[in-house]
């Protein structure tokens, strides 16, 4: 999971980086939605990679970790997507939108690529087993299979 984010936040930084090299746009509120959100992406992936790699974790009050991980990437999967879609149909063209562009995409795959990855190893982070987890937050014990006390 680690090095899947890894990978989506650095490319989630070089199409931020290279949508700032774009000098004049044709449609901005579409330059400018990418920028937003391929910023947004890179400072809060990065903000839960600080977080989680280092003792703060435990000082910020959050229980669910795997469920804000997926909940997260999942969102910004979708919104990176929807914004290199917009940017690719309306930019002017430029060799620095259309490689903005590519990066936002790869950038996109890569937050896909985590959420399946967490959906392969884990499952549903809101269910375990196909089963919905108890409410006090403690395991179900398993059922028994042998009755004490049978009359015979």
């Amino acid at each position: 999971m680690i090095p899947a984010v890894i990978n989506a936040d650095v490319l989630s930084l070089v199409a931020f980086l290279l949508e700032e090299l774009v000098s004049s746009c044709l449609s901005c509120s579409a330059l400018y939605f990418f920028e937003f959100l391929s910023c947004t992406a890179f400072l809060f992936t990065l903000l839960l990679l600080i977080l989680l790699s280092t003792p703060l974790h435990s000082r910020v009050g959050i229980s669910c970790w795997p469920k804000l991980d997926f909940v997260y990437t999942a969102v910004m999967a979708l919104l990176f997507l929807i914004a290199s879609i917009v940017f690719a149909a309306e930019n002017g063209g430029s060799k620095e939108e259309m490689t903005a562009v590519v990066f936002g995409f790869l950038a996109t795959g890569m937050f896909f690529s985590d959420v399946g990855y967490f959906l392969k190893t884990r499952g549903l982070s809101f269910m375990r087993n196909g089963t919905p987890e108890t409410s006090n937050g403690g395991v179900a014990a398993p059922a028994e299979v042998e009755k004490l006390n049978v009359p015979e």
